[in-house]
């Protein structure tokens, strides 16, 4: 097992991450290893990469003119209302306002569905209140992190009822059939193994001042302070800013479309004023420099996870799981928690790892006598590893994008590593021993 192709590929992957290599590099480098040791031509592994980056060119998309309305909403104002009105609430501690991002951040997988689009409006204009307040961004990576990934895990709805339906529709496949509403009866176990990850990374780990530069402010919007402080007052352009992005989400919702909402919202704010003709290109400039990072990672990410796929290095690694689990429940239910961490760290989504996993985890664990709430929760538990701590994965480059608005938040030591440790360990333990006593 320790020779397979697919792990290997994924621990250059990490370790590359880890000595500060740009995650895009070590993305590449990770896909050619990966198909050369799987004995793949190098022309051949070239071509299924570059094939599979077309996969998440509507996801980039996405993301860039995400960023383009994110940024005209900030120009307009908009976001520094909300921001004030934290600063006034936020006296000598940086816990509370940490607490209250990770409530926007659940809001933005199932209330009001926009994903990663919130983060680079609400989080570059608080980045003056954090340093203010001698905020660890560490754990705001944490609690975005943690926003972003246990609300789809445990809530059947928005992003969460996709979840659900995929596990619930990939079991039917392989022959257990049952439905969303007995599903999110156990995924509570590992969105509770992340709530205790989040407080144990806000109350312990990061609990203790740190200090920070004070950037550019034209970067980040104007220093606040209670001396110099100038009220702003809602005005017309703000109303239009927030006309434009109820807009944005509705069209979103309607037609299943980012890109239609994002360019209904730009068109609200230029034709009412709210953004001038002139400021277009701006925005687009804007929106490549918040979001075109994330962007270009998630088309490497897709070609370096059609990369492993071909080489069928992943069968065999699951083949050699079932050969090590013989009939202990412990082992196998590791065993699984453990193969479901390494897919998904690799391809950097939860939700493309299902398929992979549930049609070998069904048969296995009916096999072994688990039952199926426990298989429910396996395969649940070993999906959701990695997306938090990836440096694949729109969880933590996301959470990136809007905290190193300064360039004093490393994407791999402050956001990936610290949501790996305080997630994906918790989540092994409780969904290891949930399958054992269910």
């Amino acid at each position: 097992m320790l020779s397979n192709s697919v792990l290997i590929s994924v621990a250059i992957m990490i370790t590359l991450s880890l000595l500060r290599l740009n995650v895009l590099l070590a993305l590449i480098i990770a896909a050619l290893a990966g198909g050369l040791l799987a004995g793949m031509p190098l022309e051949d592994t070239m071509k299924i990469f570059i094939g599979g980056l077309g996969k998440n060119t509507e996801t980039a998309l996405n993301y860039i003119l995400l960023g383009a309305l994110a940024a005209a909403i900030q120009k307009t104002g908009a976001a520094k209302i909300i921001t004030q009105s934290l600063s006034k609430s936020m006296k000598g501690t940086g816990k509370l306002l940490i607490f209250i991002i990770a409530i926007i951040s659940i809001f933005s997988q199932n209330l009001i569905p926009v994903h990663i689009a919130f983060i680079p409006i609400l989080i570059p204009p608080l980045i003056p209140i954090m340093n203010k307040l001698n905020i660890d961004r560490r754990a705001v990576a944490s609690a975005l992190t943690f926003g972003l990934k246990a609300p789809y895990i445990v809530i059947p709805a928005g992003y969460g009822l996709i979840f659900h339906t995929t596990i619930r529709n990939e079991m039917a496949t392989s022959g257990l059939v049952l439905n969303n509403m007995e599903i999110w009866q156990v995924m509570w176990i590992p969105g509770l193994a992340m709530v205790v990850g989040l407080l144990v990374a806000v109350l312990i780990t990061y609990g203790k001042p740190r200090a920070y530069q004070n950037a550019r402010q034209d970067d980040i919007g104007p220093e606040i302070s209670d001396e110099n402080e100038q009220k702003i007052l809602f005005n017309k352009d703000h109303a239009f800013a927030v006309i434009g992005a109820v807009a944005a989400l509705i069209v979103q919702l309607t037609f299943g479309s980012l890109v239609l909402g994002a360019l209904l919202g730009l068109t609200i704010m230029v034709v009412s004023g709210a953004i001038k003709w002139s400021d277009i290109d701006d925005m687009l400039k804007s929106g490549i420099n918040m979001m075109g990072f994330i962007a270009f990672v998630m088309l490497v990410a897709s070609g370096y996870g059609d990369v492993i796929r071909a080489t069928g290095g992943i069968d065999t690694l699951v083949e050699s799981v079932v050969g090590i689990i013989g009939t202990n429940q412990l082992i196998a239910a590791t065993c699984m928690i453990v193969l479901g961490l390494l897919i998904t760290l690799g391809i950097g989504t939860s939700f493309g790892t299902i398929p992979i996993i549930a049609a070998i985890y069904v048969p296995l664990a009916t096999e072994l006598g688990f039952s199926t709430m426990a298989i429910v929760l396996l395969i649940g538990s070993a999906a959701a590893l990695g997306d938090a701590g990836s440096p694949a994965s729109d969880s933590t480059l996301g959470p990136t994008a809007g905290l190193n608005i300064d360039q004093q938040h490393d994407h791999i030591w402050d956001t990936c590593v610290p949501t790996f440790l305080h997630y994906n360990i918790p989540i092994m333990i409780f969904g290891i021993v949930g399958a054992m006593i269910l």
